[in-house]
């Protein structure tokens, strides 16, 4: 794997390095050494599946909490997608910024996201999928998110929003502190 550092801080944008044939490719897309080597949490704790039936659609952007924040390896299986990052990691150099990377079937590549982060998507293409790999259990009570449109991150989404769930859209804006 090709592990390419982004410019915030312990986001990595991962290549598979394809092994290719005349029946066409190998690669690994998960080592949990790779991940160690580089100080990036190994924990595989569970994994889940995402699809969405239109183009435009948009997911996110949701966080856990303390004692449950967790780190995500995410992969898009079918279609594209834009995937969004934002730093909340207080005391971070880049807290508050945020990253976006196109995610498709055809380039395989991943993205992984460590503790601390909001993540969000929108979709590329009608009949998108994304499997995630994540290092905490799912824990309800330390959910949380920020508004996709929050004027604090400014995300350029690529697309008119098309889907978003009530509880996205009504996630609310980040309270910036005055200087």
């Amino acid at each position: 794997m090709i592990f390419h550092e982004t410019h915030l801080s312990g986001v990595f944008i991962i290549e598979p390095e394809m092994i290719t044939d005349h029946r066409g490719f190998f690669a690994c897309s998960w080592l949990a050494n790779d991940f160690e080597q580089r100080g990036l949490n190994p924990a595989l704790k569970q994994c889940n599946i995402s699809f969405n039936n239109g183009r435009g659609t948009v997911r996110g952007m949701h966080f856990q909490r303390k004692p449950h924040e967790e780190a995500k390896l995410i992969r898009c299986t079918r279609g594209a997608i834009y995937d969004v990052s934002i730093d909340l990691r207080p005391g971070s150099p880049t807290c508050h910024q945020w990253l976006g990377a196109e995610l498709t079937a055809d380039n395989h590549r991943m993205i992984y996201i460590p503790e601390g982060f909001a993540h969000g998507y929108q979709t590329l293409t009608d009949e998108s999928e994304l499997f995630y790999q994540i290092s905490e259990y799912y824990h309800p009570e330390s959910a949380g998110g920020v508004r996709w449109d929050d004027p604090a991150f400014g995300i350029q989404w690529p697309l008119p929003v098309g889907l978003i769930s009530e509880r996205d859209a009504n996630y609310p804006r980040l309270e910036m502190e005055a200087d």
